[in-house]
C-alpha cells in the first residue's frame, strides 16, 4: 500500500512539473513577443504596404503579409474542411465495413501528420513546375491544404467516434438513413469538437513558412488574382529578422505579435461558435 501511495505521489509530481514547464514556456514565448513587438506596433504598420525603404528601417507596413496570410489560411481551411469532413464520416464503421481499411487509412494519415511541412512544399513546387505555374496565392493555398488535411481528418475522426453510438441507434430506429443520421445527428453532437479540429489545422497552416516559401512566393503588393504571388506573416518575420537593422528586426517581433493575435481571435471565435452548438450535444 505504501509503495502505491509513493508511486502516485511521484507521478502526480511529474504531471504537475510537466504542466508548469509547458505553461512557463508559453508565457516566456508570448512575453518575449509582446515585449519586443509592442514598441514597434503602429497604425501605419497595420494599414500600409511596405515602402521602398521599409527593410532599411524606413516607413511602411505589413498589410500585404496580413492580407496574404488571411487569404491563404482561410481559403485553405475552407477547402480542407470540404474534403476532410466527408473522409472523416466515411471512416466510421457505418460506412467502412472492414476495420483493417479504416485502420490503414488512419495510420497513413498519422504518418502524413508527422511529415515536415517543407516536404509538402517541395512536392507542391515540383507539381507547379511540371504544370508551368509560378509562385502564387493558389499555389500557397493548395500547399496549405495538404498540410492541413491529415490534421483535420484525424481530429474530426476522433471527435465523431466519440459520439455515443446510442444516438445513432435511436436515429435508425426512428427510420433515418445513414446519411441523415450523420448530417443531422452525429455532426450536431460533434460540432464543438469539429470546430476545434478546424482551428487546430488553421493554426498549423497560417503559421507555417517552410511549405509556402517556394509555392506562394513573396511580394510587397496585394494580390489582384489567385495567380499572383502573395506575402505571408511567417515569411515577413523571417525576412525582417534576416536584416542587419535593429528597427526592422523589432518589426519582425511586431509581425509575430500580429500573427499571434490572429490565431487568438480565431480561437475565441471558434469557441464562441462551438458554444452555440452545445445545446445540440448530450452530456
Amino acid at each position: 500500500m505504501e509503495t502505491r501511495k509513493l508511486e502516485e505521489k511521484v507521478f502526480m509530481a511529474l504531471m504537475v512539473a510537466s504542466t508548469l514547464f509547458i505553461l512557463c514556456s508559453l508565457f516566456v514565448i508570448v512575453g518575449i513577443i509582446v515585449l519586443k513587438g509592442l514598441p514597434a506596433m503602429s497604425i501605419e504598420m497595420l494599414t500600409q504596404l511596405p515602402s521602398g525603404g521599409y527593410y532599411l528601417g524606413k516607413g511602411g507596413g505589413i498589410l500585404n503579409a496580413i492580407v496574404g496570410s488571411l487569404l491563404m489560411g482561410i481559403g485553405a481551411a475552407v477547402i480542407a474542411l470540404g474534403i476532410s469532413l466527408p473522409v472523416a464520416l466515411y471512416l466510421q464503421k457505418e460506412y467502412v465495413r472492414g476495420s483493417r481499411l479504416a485502420g490503414s487509412i488512419r495510420f497513413a494519415l498519422e504518418m502524413l501528420w508527422g511529415v515536415p511541412s517543407i516536404i509538402y512544399g517541395a512536392f507542391a513546387f515540383i507539381i507547379m513546375v511540371f504544370l508551368g505555374m509560378q509562385a502564387s496565392l493558389i499555389g500557397g493555398m493548395i500547399t496549405l491544404v495538404m498540410v492541413m488535411l491529415p490534421i483535420m481528418i484525424r481530429a474530426m475522426d476522433e471527435v465523431i467516434r466519440s459520439v455515443p453510438h446510442g444516438l445513432r441507434e435511436t436515429s435508425y430506429a426512428l427510420g433515418a438513413t445513414r446519411l441523415q443520421t450523420s448530417l443531422k445527428v452525429v455532426l450536431r453532437q460533434a460540432a464543438p469538437g469539429l470546430a476545434t479540429a478546424v482551428l487546430l489545422a488553421f493554426g498549423r497552416g497560417i503559421g507555417d513558412a517552410a511549405s509556402i516559401l517556394f509555392t506562394a512566393g513573396y511580394t510587397d503588393s496585394l494580390p489582384s488574382s489567385v495567380f499572383d504571388p502573395v506575402a505571408s506573416l511567417p515569411l515577413a518575420v523571417f525576412f525582417q529578422l534576416a536584416t542587419p537593422f535593429p528597427e526592422v528586426q523589432q518589426r519582425a517581433y511586431a509581425s509575430a505579435f500580429v500573427l499571434l493575435c490572429i490565431v487568438l481571435i480565431v480561437s475565441l471565435s471558434t469557441r464562441f461558435i462551438a458554444g452555440k452548438f452545445k445545446k445540440y450535444t448530450i452530456r
